[in-house]
C-alpha cells in the first residue's frame, strides 16, 4: 500500500507540474522556473492574440456581408476570405528573413500597424456598401494588408518567445501561440457577430483597428531580443528541407479553411441558428487539446501525434459533412478542431530543426507558407464545389485531404525510422 501510494504521488505531481498555469504560489523552484518561462511565452504570443482576433472579428460577417449586401456570388465571397491568405503566403517569406535579420519586435511591429490598417479599410467598405464595386475593393485591400500583418505578427511572435526562453522551449512556444490563435478566433467570431448586429460593419472596422493599435502599444514596450548572426541560407534550400511536413500541414489545413470561409452559409443553407458557435467549439477544442495534449508530441513522438491528429479530425470533416442538425455540425466542428489542434507543432518542431539557428525565422516561414497556400486555395476551390454540389461535399472532400494526410505522415515516419537505423549501423561498423 505505501509503494502504491507513493505511485500515485509522483503521478499527481507530474500532473501538477504539467498543469504550471495553475500552480500554487508555495510551488517548488523548478516550478516558479517554469511558471516564469511560460509567463514569458504568454505575453509575447499575446501579440499573436491581437492579431487573429482582428482576423476573428470579421470572419463570421464578411461572407454573408459579400454575398447577401453586395449580392456577389458564393466564389467571390470564398475569395474575399481567402485573399487574406494569398497575402499571407507572399509575404510569409520576407516575415522569416525579417525576424532573423532585423529582430522579432520589429517584425512584430510592422505587422501590428498592417493590422490596425485593415480595420480602417473594412469600416470604408461598410461606408461604400451603396456601391458594390467599390465596397468589395476596399473590403479585398482591408484582406490583403491583414494578410501582410497576419503573417509578419504570427512569425515575429514565435521567434521573440523563442529568443526569450532559449530554443530547447520551441515546442511550447508554437503550441501557446496556437492557443492564442484560436482563442483570438473563438472569441472574435461571435464578438464580431455581434457587433455587426449591433452598430453595423463600420463599428466593426473601428473595433479591428482598435487591437491593432493597442498591440502596438504594448509591443512598443516589451524588451528586444538579440540577431543571431550567420550565414543565411536561401529560401528555396529552407523550402526543400521542410518540403514533406509542409505537404501534410497543408492537407491538414483544408478543414479548417473550408470551416473558416462556408460555416456560415452551410448553417444558413440549412437554415440553422448560431453559426458562429461552430467557429468557437472549432477554436475552443483546439485550445484544450493544446493545453491538455501538448507534452503528448514529446512523449509519443510528433509523427505519431500527428497521424492520430488527422484521423480525428477527418473524423469530425465527415460528421460535419452528413450533419442532419445543427447541434450535429457544431459537435463536427469542435472534433475537426481537436484533430487539428497538434499539427502545426507535432510536424513543425522538426521543420524548424532542420536549420541552424539563424535560419529558424526562414524556416518557420517557410513551413508556414504551406498552411498559406492551403487556406487561400480552399475559399475558391471550396465556392467551385458549393456551386456544383452543394456545402456538405465541400466537408468530405476536406476529410479526404486529411485521410491523405494520415498516410503521408506513415510514409516520413518510416522514412524517418529507416534514416535512423542506417545512422546506427554506420556507427556501430
Amino acid at each position: 500500500m505505501r509503494m502504491l501510494a507513493r505511485r500515485v504521488g509522483w503521478r499527481f505531481l507530474g500532473f501538477r507540474r504539467f498543469l504550471i498555469p495553475c500552480a500554487m504560489p508555495n510551488d517548488t523552484r523548478p516550478s516558479n522556473g517554469q511558471f516564469a518561462t511560460t509567463l514569458q511565452i504568454v505575453s509575447t504570443v499575446f501579440f499573436t492574440f491581437l492579431c487573429y482576433l482582428t482576423i476573428g472579428l470579421p470572419l463570421a460577417v464578411l461572407p454573408s456581408f459579400v454575398h447577401v449586401d453586395l449580392a456577389y456570388s458564393s466564389v467571390v465571397a470564398g475569395l474575399a476570405i481567402s485573399v487574406q491568405y494569398l497575402a499571407t503566403l507572399l509575404s510569409r517569406p520576407y516575415a522569416g528573413r525579417t525576424a532573423d535579420a532585423w529582430g522579432p519586435k520589429r517584425t512584430v511591429l510592422c505587422g501590428l500597424v498592417a493590422c490596425g490598417a485593415s480595420g480602417l479599410l473594412v469600416a470604408l467598405a461598410g461606408v461604400f456598401s451603396d456601391v458594390a464595386w467599390l465596397s468589395l475593393l476596399a473590403l479585398i485591400l482591408g484582406r490583403l494588408v491583414l494578410g501582410f500583418g497576419e503573417s509578419w505578427v504570427s512569425t515575429g511572435a514565435i521567434m521573440w518567445g523563442i529568443g526569450q526562453v532559449g530554443p530547447s522551449h520551441t515546442a511550447r512556444v508554437i503550441s501557446w501561440n496556437g492557443v492564442a490563435t484560436y482563442g483570438a478566433l473563438a472569441l472574435g467570431a461571435p464578438l464580431g457577430v455581434a457587433l455587426d448586429n449591433a452598430y453595423g460593419i463600420e463599428a466593426l472596422g473601428g473595433a479591428i483597428a482598435l487591437s491593432g493599435i493597442v498591440g502596438l502599444l504594448l509591443a512598443r514596450m516589451k524588451r528586444a531580443t538579440p540577431v543571431i548572426h550567420g550565414e543565411r541560407l536561401a529560401f528555396h534550400a529552407v523550402l526543400g528541407r521542410v518540403l514533406p511536413f509542409g505537404m501534410g500541414l497543408a492537407l491538414g489545413s483544408i478543414g479548417f479553411g473550408a470551416i473558416s470561409t462556408f460555416i456560415t452559409l452551410y448553417y444558413a443553407s440549412h437554415h440553422w441558428d448560431n453559426a458562429a458557435l461552430a467557429l468557437t467549439a472549432f477554436g475552443v477544442c483546439f485550445m484544450g487539446v493544446r493545453l491538455l495534449l501538448g507534452s503528448s508530441i514529446g512523449r509519443f513522438g510528433g509523427y505519431r501525434v500527428a497521424m492520430v491528429s488527422f484521423a480525428l479530425e477527418a473524423f469530425g470533416l465527415i460528421v460535419l459533412g452528413i450533419a442532419p442538425t445543427g447541434f450535429t455540425a457544431l459537435l463536427g466542428a469542435a472534433l475537426s478542431g481537436a484533430g487539428f489542434s497538434l499539427v502545426f507543432p507535432s510536424l513543425g518542431v522538426a521543420a524548424v530543426n532542420l536549420v541552424p539557428a539563424q535560419n529558424r525565422g526562414a524556416a518557420l516561414g517557410a513551413y508556414s507558407v504551406f498552411l498559406d497556400v492551403a487556406l487561400g486555395v480552399t475559399g475558391p476551390v471550396a465556392g467551385l464545389i458549393v456551386g456544383a454540389y452543394g456545402y456538405a461535399e465541400v466537408y468530405l472532400c476536406a476529410a479526404i485531404a486529411a485521410i491523405a494526410a494520415v498516410l503521408l505522415t506513415l510514409w516520413m515516419a518510416r522514412v524517418a525510422q529507416a534514416r535512423e537505423g542506417g545512422k546506427k549501423v554506420a556507427q556501430t561498423a
